[in-house]
């Protein structure tokens, strides 16, 4: 199986054994606590299923300028996005250790323990520069710009240990998993070649062919739909009905046991290119020896260009910094003449009226209307599911 990022064996941060994690659970009573937000949380879930390997905590100021800057650390290990705790709580102390709260779940339960190797001041400049080296905007009205601001101006730096996965294990018991069970998932599947598929929308027909394209032409042994079960913007589809829909269509259209429906407990940055390689990075953790990135992946508005997000592997990550490979998606559409979903790429003989244009905002915008999509832009049965869903916001 391909090896993780960064090291040869997966080394996840949640406390697996019983015992330490129990004792672990007991010292957080004893603990000053920082209440994270809901980023810096997502992290905390992330390191603990192993999707962020080989990081063994939160990265200080100078890494995280450095990966903004460079996608690497100062030491010089590979990774596009800063993996940070900012707070403005003033009362933390390098040399500590504190209780890392959940700011997600009722009660604010203890979601990590942490020793705090540095607490340092970061300033507007700084906030900024990362900012714009990762969404390459400084837009307020970007919504991952929006929140990255507003996160806090003092960054705490240092190991985690890990005590749950916030609500991700409980809201999504049957969809949530680790890096570390899906890897142990392909290897009793014995796929040798996977092929991730992220998503944070429902499936329409586009990204079912893309699966079924990439799987074909890859000669994989099978399919890692992976989908975010983090925060959204507001407007998007919640994970529960995603779910829904992505298990109907797999469950009808795809071969039994060539798929695995899951997701992972993460904020969306909505950062494109940058987030598509944060994306091939714990795919790669995941097990995965590829990763579909199509036309906008991980975007937002109009702030990238349409396949930016494929050629910053060319561009800017460096030749073997990963060894996941990238399956590259063209514009895909509904050709009238082949009765089936194509990459546009593919069929030269075709003219701008072969093609059904296939469009998740098309399709939001049907439903929301009450009108079920074509059988060109949806399958019936996800488009009931999703009708129902639309359905609800008007009553």
């Amino acid at each position: 199986m391909i090896k993780p990022h960064g090291s040869d064996e997966l080394n996840p941060l949640f406390v697996y054994d019983t015992k330490r994690r129990e004792a672990l659970v007991e010292e957080a009573q004893t603990l000053p606590s920082l209440l994270l937000n809901s980023a810096a949380a997502a992290n905390a879930v992330m390191l603990g299923g192993g999707y962020f390997n080989p990081l063994t905590g939160y990265m200080n100021l100078a890494d995280s300028l450095s990966v903004a800057e460079k996608m690497h650390t100062v030491d010089g290990l590979f990774f596009p996005i800063p993996i940070v705790n900012l707070t403005d709580d003033s009362s933390v102390k390098a040399g500590s250790r504190i209780a890392l709260r959940d700011p997600n779940v009722k009660g604010n339960p203890v979601l990590a323990v942490m020793t705090v190797d540095a607490v340092e001041p970061v300033s507007d400049a700084q906030i900024a520069f990362m900012s714009e080296k990762i969404f390459r905007t400084l837009d307020p009205k970007h919504p991952g710009v929006e929140t990255f601001a507003s996160l806090g101006r003092t960054m705490v730096s240092g190991p985690i240990e890990v005590l749950n996965f916030s609500y991700f294990q409980t809201d999504f018991p049957d969809t949530f998993r680790t890096a570390v069970e899906i890897r142990n998932e392909i290897a009793e599947h014995g796929w040798e070649t996977v092929v991730a598929f992220q998503t944070r929308n429902p499936m329409h027909r586009a990204h079912e062919e893309l699966c079924r394209m990439a799987m074909e032409q890859l000669h994989a042994d099978g399919i890692l739909i992976h989908m975010l079960l983090g925060k959204l913007k507001p407007g998007d589809i919640p994970a529960d009905v995603r779910d829904a829909s992505i298990r109907k269509m797999v469950e009808i259209y795809f071969p039994p046991n060539t798929v695995m429906v899951t997701g992972y407990g993460f904020d969306m940055l909505y950062a494109g290119p940058r987030e598509a390689v944060l994306h091939a990075v714990f795919r790669q953790n995941c097990g995965c020896t590829h990763l579909i990135v199509g036309r906008d992946h991980a975007g937002v508005g109009d702030y990238y260009g349409g396949f930016d997000a494929q050629t910053i592997f060319d561009e800017e990550v460096p030749a073997g910094a990963l060894e996941l490979q990238i399956f590259k998606a063209d514009h895909t559409a509904y050709s009238k003449k082949l009765n089936k979903v194509v990459m546009m790429c593919d069929v030269p003989d075709h003219t701008n009226e072969d093609f059904v244009l296939l469009s998740g905002t098309k399709v939001r915008e049907m439903l929301g209307k009450g009108i079920a999509p074509p059988p060109e832009f949806s399958r019936p049965e996800v488009a009931k599911i999703l009708s129902d869903y639309y359905q609800t916001l008007d009553n």
